[in-house]
């Protein structure tokens, strides 16, 4: 992501990574007291993650747990996990999640983001293929579907060059299945700015909104985290703000039809766009004609990561500049469900089977590069937290 931050990868790696310690400073107590917000939504601790930085959280139909760890230079030692008694461990198994950089195409090495999808059966693998945000080679960005019935990989689309750009960041991904015969997925590139359409059953990808200004960060965007302006502080480089593109994705439709609206947002922006997916959808539809059909939505109450949906059409966002989680209703309005002062950096979000939407809290505010005097702030463990909500989840059946 050298094009996000405007750094190298090695001072990043030396400033942002080398200095994390994993012996961390307790909670204070009230900071450990269950809080019942006066907006009605109880945050919930549910696991506590150790080590490496987690990004991406999804939950299959019968309750399993996967979680995903980038390698932003803390050497994770599994991309992948699945959460079994409490540990994470690695999924499906250690031998995919080994890192060979002579055999890409066959390994999982930087997953940012896993997703379940609409089957509840199916888990995604959504692998940037890039180490440190750095460029890529062909290989390395992939999208590898894992059946959770039988463990195996089923499906594993490896995406050609003028789709996954040398300086493409593969971040976030949704799907609608009733389309063509195994459906489509829907990927945010954060580093070279757009969409990109893959057909589930050909592997065949195209690129689109490709550096139009809804996927940019905002130009005169200032983001502000726990109270502070959040400025880059990289020894030889000038300080600046953080500046990233295409991130957050959720996906809206009528129950049992083709999905109607994607919703995406640039990670350093607070307006929410959506565009029509029959028209991502139709690789003959001409780029013009697919940007007539974005929407400005306007302020989405916050700067944010991760986008989530329900069954009903609303939209869940989260708010890493004031550590909350907030829900766009149908009628456009925002209300905010839980904001906690735990809720350090909610990256990704996914709703459950269980009525609750479940998402990671993981302090990319307080890595040193945000830090005038490049100390690291973060205090282990992570979290992955929940709320109690009132929507259902959206299913689809598998493709016959």
């Amino acid at each position: 992501m050298k094009r996000l931050l405007g750094i190298s990868l090695t001072t990043l790696l030396l400033s942002s990574c080398l200095c994390f310690s994993q012996a961390a400073a307790k909670w204070p107590a009230w900071q450990e007291q269950a809080q019942q917000h006066p907006y009605g939504a109880k945050l919930e601790t549910v696991v506590p993650i150790y080590g490496p930085i987690p990004t991406g959280i999804t939950m299959s139909n019968d309750g399993r747990m996967f979680v995903n760890w980038p390698q932003w230079g803390e050497n994770a030692p599994f991309t992948v996990g699945e959460i079994v008694n409490g540990k994470p461990v690695p999924y499906p198994d250690a031998e995919l999640n080994r890192v060979d950089m002579k055999d890409q195409a066959n390994h999982l090495l930087a997953v940012q983001s896993v997703v379940v999808d609409t089957t509840g059966k199916r888990l995604w693998c959504l692998d940037t293929g890039s180490f440190m945000f750095g460029d890529t080679t062909y290989g390395g960005p992939k999208l590898v579907g894992i059946d959770l019935a039988t463990n195996k990989v089923f499906k594993k689309i490896i995406f050609p060059r003028d789709v996954a750009l040398p300086n493409t960041y593969l971040n976030d991904i949704r799907f609608d299945l009733t389309r063509g015969k195994e459906g489509m997925a829907y990927i945010t590139d954060s580093g070279a700015f757009g969409i990109i359409v893959v057909d589930l059953a050909t592997g065949k990808a195209w690129r689109r909104l490709h550096e139009h200004p809804s996927t940019h960060p905002a130009a005169d965007f200032v983001p502000v985290m726990e109270g502070k302006i959040a400025i880059t502080h990289i020894p030889g480089h000038p300080v600046e703000y953080l500046r990233v593109g295409s991130d957050g994705i959720a996906i809206t439709g009528p129950a049992g039809g083709h999905m109607e609206w994607l919703y995406y947002s640039a990670l350093t922006a607070r307006h929410l766009y959506r565009v029509k997916v029959d028209a991502l959808s139709d690789p003959n539809m001409s780029e013009a004609d697919t940007e007539k059909t974005i929407e400005d939505l306007g302020e989405k109450g916050g700067a944010g990561d991760g986008l989530e949906s329900d069954a009903q059409g609303r939209v869940y966002i989260g708010d890493y500049e004031h550590n909350s989680i907030h829900r766009r209703n149908t009628d456009g309005s925002l209300e905010t469900l839980v904001s906690d002062p735990r809720i350090l950096w909610p990256d990704t979000l996914t709703l459950a089977n269980d009525g609750y939407l479940y998402f990671t809290a993981n302090q990319n505010m307080r890595i040193p590069i945000y830090q005038s005097d490049m100390s690291d702030l973060r205090v282990q463990p992570y979290w992955i937290y929940r709320i109690k909500i009132d929507g259902t989840r959206i299913t689809q059946d598998a493709p016959k």
